[in-house]
């Protein structure tokens, strides 16, 4: 019985071209679509294109709650977000990325 989720590399290749969801077209288009200064990308799902974790930093969440974040994001990858199966972004102000990095540098 099949589950739906990629058993070996080769499946996983093909999911993910058939999705044509990639860590880079995300990048691409958050950073096109947002202005995003910096995104951060991790693909959870073993390379299939199904579940990924961002961290996007961005001007455009400035005076905005998480939740408007969260839709902000959202709208930007329509999409992209009908084609996979999780999606947890993590949204900040730069100001707010600057904070976070000199914390863990300190």
């Amino acid at each position: 019985m099949s589950t739906g989720a990629a058993e070996t590399d080769s499946q996983a290749a093909k999911a993910a071209s058939t999705s044509g969801v990639t860590v880079s077209s995300l990048e691409n288009t958050l950073k096109d679509k947002l202005g995003a200064q910096h995104v951060g990308i991790e693909d959870m799902s073993g390379g299939c294109g199904q579940a990924f974790n961002a961290i996007i930093v961005s001007q455009q969440f400035e005076k905005k709650n998480t939740l408007a974040r969260h839709r902000l994001v959202n709208s930007a990858l329509k999409t992209e977000i009908a084609a996979i199966h999780a999606w947890t972004p993590r949204c900040f102000t730069p100001d707010e990325w600057d904070k976070k990095q000199n914390e863990a540098g300190a």
